[in-house]
């Protein structure tokens, strides 16, 4: 019986969240890209700040995955610092435009 009220409780969070998200726009994220190709849009790179490490593709991942992502750095919860700067001059709505976007394959 609890297992049922945990997933009905899980299940009512997760349909409030996504209420609330901005509805993403792939053709207004075209404007608000550049910040993202110099790293995310060379095949293969790796980045050499703070540490060395490979960048990851964002063409094709889930959109709500690159929301939480961006709202992770924005927040600290995630702590690259260049990531961190970036997240942190963007809106809802950029998040969402930018998901979309990268979501769609791009």
């Amino acid at each position: 019986m609890l297992k049922r009220h945990l997933l009905l409780a899980l299940g009512v969070a997760l349909t409030c969240s996504s209420a609330n998200a901005a509805e993403g726009n792939a053709e207004a994220a075209k404007g608000k890209i550049s910040m993202c190709i110099g790293c995310h849009g060379i095949p293969g790179y790796r980045t050499s700040f703070p540490e060395v490490y490979p960048v990851p593709k964002l063409g094709g991942q889930h959109p709500e995955y690159i929301v939480r992502a961006l709202q992770a750095y924005k927040s600290g919860a995630r702590s690259h610092p260049t990531m961190r700067g970036i997240a942190g001059g963007l809106s809802d709505q950029d998040m969402a435009d930018l998901a979309a976007y990268y979501g769609g394959g791009k």
